[in-house]
């Protein structure tokens, strides 16, 4: 489920990846992601947190992660 203002989705094809999940746990300053066993989770309860920094993004290849703005049409 997303929050209210931001959704984020990680590809399927790379949700399982640990060393992933590893990185973007460490480079979100507001913990949307946690790395699990399974992979990445994505901590619904931190998304109306997110600063827009982008780091999560320059952290996965291209298109993998994506930050959904619900407040834009």
């Amino acid at each position: 489920m997303p929050g209210l203002f931001i959704d984020v989705k990680v590809a399927d094809d790379v949700r399982k990846d640990a060393a992933l999940a590893a990185k973007l746990e460490e480079v979100c300053p507001v913990s949307i992601f946690r790395a699990t066993d399974d992979g990445v989770e994505i901590l619904e309860a931190n998304l109306d947190e997110c600063v827009l920094c982008d780091l999560c993004l320059e952290a996965a290849p291209d298109g993998k992660v994506q930050v959904i703005k619900l407040y834009e049409s």
